[in-house]
């Protein structure tokens, strides 16, 4: 950003941009800067991980050589990698894990070790004037500090590049894959005993219960699951007109109470040991109305159309977004949000570089085999309801008639498994083969689920009648 900022302004005739060496957001803060987070590092098993860290550094040297770069300044050179981090947060397996292959280097010695860095790369000698270059350079990602990029030696010594290792971690191996369907299927019913539950609460014993107080009791419901580690990220349980802010978040003590009779938003996800969940449903305990029903309807058929989708390799995210938008567009509306981001494994709920949307940076990352990314379309009034469904799907080679261009082709497996909201379906909107996808889907999560419902004769009915199957004759449900 830095740097395009400096360029704009050389551009329109200004003076060179400078960087200081004082980082003025530290000044500001004085001595009121927060201590940083100082959770311990933990120690991922490859049982989980499916692959050694040190084949994946080897992975990487490798593209490195390939590109004839100097090193990836996270930090590996040809022989060690440098791991920056306050010896405080590693845990007693982790040294002994990491071996002779990594140095610790405290935190913020990061600065004097890039300078170090950029003067001992060999230099070309100067020819006809030409002053001296390196022979070769370091990269750096694009999302890097200008201050790293400075001390470095700056653009002479540096190349900024999206971040292999984020390229890396978005193509995930078959254990990670593995992973990713089981917690999705353990989280899946954690969702489905908790929708029962809050109806139960809502509509049968007239509980008050605010959003908050909801959202405890489904982080409960979790976290009896196995290899249950945390949450992915704080839960947006919202009300009536609380759903239509995208990025709802509410407070303890402040928030709403949940009214059985207007659309209640949950999206949630959990961290497990094999994987990263990340679900949106919206439901109605009551009699939703028609806009209601349709502008819902109206996004699921969003969702089956990604769902479905077949596509040449070389296909980004920002060619599969309109798939999703497609049917409110024809209403003329829309959603002001992405209609998917990349999931990690057992990592960040939101992780780059790949996603489905119209930013300009999901054009520039084909989908690829092995990515996860989420489905989910949306639709919003504000003040009065939103409306969100989201599941996680991962990209798998298609099986096709035929091969144009001897390219293989790409469709998605979806892993989320929570049923849809059955009385905010409208049937007759639906085609042949969408009422086909949703009777499927219902059947698999079922299938996939009722094993955790054994004794919990309320979850069992609620899941029995939410996964029902549409008539496809009359076209109303069944």
């Amino acid at each position: 950003e830095a740097r395009k900022l400096s360029e704009k302004i050389k551009k329109k005739g200004g003076a060179e941009l400078l960087g200081v060496k004082a980082n003025l957001v530290d000044l500001v803060w004085a001595n009121e800067r927060p201590p940083r987070p100082n959770e311990k590092v933990s120690v991922l098993d490859i049982e989980f991980a499916g692959k050694k860290f040190a084949e994946k550094i080897e992975d990487l040297r490798k593209e490195l050589d390939k590109k004839k770069s100097a090193g990836l300044i996270v930090s590996i050179t040809p022989t060690t990698a440098t791991l920056y981090v306050d010896q405080s947060k590693l845990g007693d397996k982790v040294i002994p894990h990491l071996g002779e292959n990594v140095r610790i280097r405290p935190y913020s010695a990061i600065f004097e070790d890039s300078k170090a860095f950029g003067e001992s790369l060999e230099m070309l000698a100067p020819i006809a004037g030409r002053p001296p270059i390196p022979k070769k350079k370091f990269w750096i990602s694009t999302k890097a500090s200008w201050a790293l990029s400075l001390e470095l030696g700056g653009e002479e010594k540096v190349e900024e590049v999206r971040s292999p290792i984020g390229d890396a971690k978005a193509i995930k191996n078959a254990t990670e894959l593995e992973g990713m369907r089981a917690c999705h299927i353990r989280d899946g019913a954690s969702l489905s005993e908790y929708f029962a539950w809050l109806e139960e609460e809502l509509v049968v014993k007239g509980s008050k219960l605010d959003e908050v107080q909801a959202a405890d009791k489904l982080e409960e419901i979790r976290s009896k699951k196995d290899r249950f580690v945390g949450l992915s990220f704080d839960t947006i349980s919202s009300t009536g007109p609380n759903a239509a802010v995208i990025h709802y978040k509410p407070e303890r003590g402040n928030c709403s109470i949940i009214d059985p009779t207007a659309l209640y938003l949950c999206d949630s996800g959990a961290q497990y040991l094999d994987g990263t969940t990340d679900t949106t449903r919206t439901l109605h305990f009551g009699e939703p109305k028609e806009m209601e029903r349709k502008a819902y309807t109206l996004v699921l058929k969003g969702v089956i159309a990604l769902d479905r989708a077949v596509f040449p390799k070389g296909t980004s995210g920002f060619a599969l977004d309109s798939l999703a938008r497609q049917f409110l567009w024809r209403e003329g509306l829309d959603y002001r949000h992405g209609t998917g981001h990349g999931v990690g494994s057992y990592l960040n709920v939101h992780e780059g570089p790949i996603g489905i949307g119209t930013r300009i940076q999901y054009s520039e990352v084909p989908l690829s085999i092995g990515n996860v990314l989420s489905d989910e379309p949306g639709y919003y009034e504000d003040g009065n309801f939103g409306i969100r469904i989201e599941n996680m799907i991962m990209a798998q080679e298609a099986e096709t008639n035929h091969k144009f261009g001897d390219k293989p082709w790409l469709s998605f497996e979806h892993v989320t498994m929570v049923p849809m909201c059955r009385k905010l379906i409208d049937g007759k909107m639906l085609t042949p083969e969408e009422r086909t996808w949703l009777n499927d889907y219902h059947q698999e999560v079922f299938d996939k689920t009722k094993g955790f419902f054994k004794g919990d004769e309320r979850t069992l009915k609620w899941l029995e009648r939410e996964t029902r199957s549409i008539n496809v004759m009359e076209f109303t449900l069944a």
